[in-house]
């Protein structure tokens, strides 16, 4: 029997056991060429990854429902055929083809064939909207933690609330440039709820616009780059920022350290009409021709800010590389300043919810540079309250949560003395 959508299911079952039993992130095994998503059309490409990450914001919900049916958790393949499962009935799937699909991926398992029948009865047994009543799924430990102790309980069950949900889709557009219909959000970003493909959307062709989350936008506006300035976009890659730059008409040198990402800012670049001069090197070894008017670093950082969107890094992560990033990140930004000249400025962002990467980093570089000076600017949109008493701009994940929530980062406008 092969039942409909079974190919797209089989590959989400390939993705949620590579990101829970091998730990990989899922942009790995989604990059696989030998991966779960080997050989599959683009829509079922496209289907298996909204399924492996919607069932990955669920797995506490999912193995609750599990766990009042089974007497002992069944193999991780089976396991995660039932999530899927369990999920997809969770969000309105037709019983009938979502069951069968599961007992048939279990059926053609060569270690799992004889656990077909269990997994029928088990998703037979699951009632109508089976996650009523569940509480969402809470991030870990390591990470709530230090969350909880900075903003209390009451604010992080509102991040993990909207980390639940599908998150919207935010474009930057082009100066000019056609756009699909959307919200315009107070910061200017363009947000669509359902986009369904991004290549099929108005004005990406013609290089109307391109993807970024909306507080990621604001990094480039607290920058506020002018017309003729020597802009150096440090981190650059896949390039939003560097767009913003170059489209507000600042010359742009976009520095990477990865080759491969740096073909996707060339590409991007290319179906934008928009330019800039891109460097593939190390930062803490690049030497440029002369100091930059301004530079935007975006560092290397844990990702927590962007869960949202990427539900596989708390599975994947578990916080011991916090210190190694905290080290780096200091080094970076100290070399931002010894790139640009005196009076100019350097934003300073990571998309990360850990004040240990925000607001502590702050804190060391204004005793490490006394002469620097932290300095705040009116942007459209932007809360008062996001403010911080540094006067660097926190955005959490609960902020527009109304509308489907934002990225975490902390960034701060820095003038060098």
């Amino acid at each position: 029997m092969a039942a409909e959508g079974l190919a797209a299911r089989a590959a989400a079952v390939g993705l949620l056991g590579a990101v829970l039993a091998e730990g990989q992130l899922m942009a790995q095994a989604v990059a696989d060429g030998q991966g779960p998503l080997a050989g599959l059309t683009p829509s079922d490409r496209a289907r298996a990854q909204r399924l492996a990450l919607a069932t990955l914001r669920h797995v506490e919900q999912a193995d609750k429902v599990l766990e009042k049916h089974m007497r002992k958790a069944p193999p991780r393949v089976v396991q995660n055929a039932l999530r899927l499962a369990v999920t997809e009935l969770a969000m309105g799937g037709a019983a009938h083809g979502v069951v069968n699909a599961a007992v048939e991926i279990v059926r053609r398992g060569k270690r799992t064939g004889h656990m077909a029948g269990l997994v029928n009865a088990v998703l037979r047994q699951v009632p109508e909207n089976p996650f009523d009543g569940l509480a969402v799924q809470k991030m870990p430990r390591w990470l709530r933690q230090p969350l909880v102790h900075a903003w209390g309980r009451e604010v992080v069950a509102a991040i993990e609330a909207v980390q639940a949900a599908v998150p919207p889709l935010d474009l930057t557009l082009r100066a000019g440039g056609e756009a699909p219909e959307g919200e315009v959000l107070p910061t200017g970003s363009l947000r669509l709820a359902d986009a369904g493909q991004v290549s099929a959307l108005a004005g990406f062709a013609t290089g109307g616009w391109w993807v970024q989350d909306a507080a990621a936008a604001l990094a480039v506006k607290l920058l506020a780059p002018q017309k003729g300035e020597r802009v150096l976009d440090l981190c650059a890659a896949p390039g939003g920022k560097t767009m913003q730059l170059a489209d507000a008409g600042a010359l742009v040198t976009a520095l990477d350290i990865s080759g491969p990402r740096m073909e996707r800012v060339r590409e991007n670049l290319a179906r934008t009409g928009l330019r800039a001069e891109l460097v593939v090197a190390d930062a803490l070894q690049w030497q440029p021709e002369g100091l930059f008017d301004a530079v935007l670093l975006d560092a290397p950082c844990s990702a927590t800010g962007t869960i949202r969107r990427h539900p596989d890094l708390p599975f994947v992560k578990d916080g011991s590389e916090l210190a190694e990033l905290v080290t780096l990140q200091a080094a970076m930004l100290d070399r931002a300043l010894a790139l640009v000249r005196d009076g100019g400025r350097v934003v300073f962002c990571t998309c990360s919810v850990l004040q240990d990467e925000g607001e502590a980093q702050l804190a060391a570089a204004l005793v490490r540079h006394p002469a620097l000076r932290v300095e705040r600017v009116e942007i459209a949109g932007v809360q008062p309250e996001w403010w911080t008493p540094s006067d660097g701009l926190r955005l959490r994940p609960d902020y527009w949560a109304e509308r489907g929530g934002m990225d975490g980062f902390f960034m701060a406008r820095l003038v060098k003395g």
